[in-house]
């Protein structure tokens, strides 16, 4: 009887996540196609992460200009051209469901904002869907939200978004369900000098400042769902 006590006890005091951190990365093109996702896996292989997590997602594409790293998982959510409040309210729900992740990183609203004309409300609006959604398919599951970059020409409401951002994370995030910011806005330094031409998308140093506010974020939860921490 003893034996069988320390042995449930043992038990009770191991990891409590053996297998391995599901992470999906969601979002538009500034996601699927530019290159901040291996530099972000870099930084996980630094961490010495890279065999215990799992990318999910039905994107698997990477751009002919971006480095792989060994061991590349190239699974994301990020659909060019595509809005949060489309994704909201058609796909999150089937995503999640068909992945459960256990963190979920996101940047949307670019072209609820260039292509759909919508307003800051709406696309908070569209973040609290998804969150519901994800949290329907894991009630522990934590939230990365990036504040957005900028564009060339300093859109009011992008810049609108941003400043809302935190007092939506002070509103729903939870000790089960914790919620932080990875800030890629002007405002922490995002500047004209780090976009395309095009003036919507990273160049090569913007992706570079794009995983670095990321990737930390990323690292620390990953940490703590296989610690089974709560925040």
């Amino acid at each position: 009887m003893r034996l069988l006590s320390v042995t449930l006890l043992a038990g009770l005091l191991a990891p409590t996540y053996a297998q391995k951190v599901k992470v999906m990365l969601l979002g538009d093109s500034i996601t699927e196609l530019t290159c901040w996702r291996p530099l972000v896996w870099n930084q996980i292989i630094s961490a010495g992460l890279a065999s215990n997590i799992d990318f999910v997602g039905t994107m698997s594409d990477l751009q002919a200009q971006c480095s792989r790293p060994s061991g590349f998982d190239p699974n994301h959510e990020g659909h060019s051209g595509w809005q949060a409040y489309d994704i909201a309210r058609n796909n999150i729900v089937g995503w999640v469901q068909n992945t459960k992740p256990d963190v979920v990183q996101f940047m949307l609203g670019t072209n609820d904002v260039n292509i759909g004309k919508r307003n800051a409300q709406s696309i908070l609006d569209s973040y609290t869907t998804m969150l519901n959604a994800m949290r329907a398919a894991n009630p522990r599951v934590k939230v990365i939200i990036d504040k957005l970059i900028p564009t060339s020409w300093s859109d009011a409401t992008i810049e609108a978004v941003n400043s809302a951002i935190p007092g939506w994370v002070q509103t729903h995030t939870t000790p089960q369900s914790p919620i932080v910011i990875a800030d890629c806005s002007r405002a922490a330094g995002f500047t004209n000098a780090m976009l395309q031409t095009d003036g919507v998308h990273p160049n090569a140093q913007g992706d570079q400042f794009i995983a670095k506010q990321i990737g930390p974020k990323l690292i620390q939860f990953i940490n703590d769902v296989r610690g089974g921490a709560i925040s």
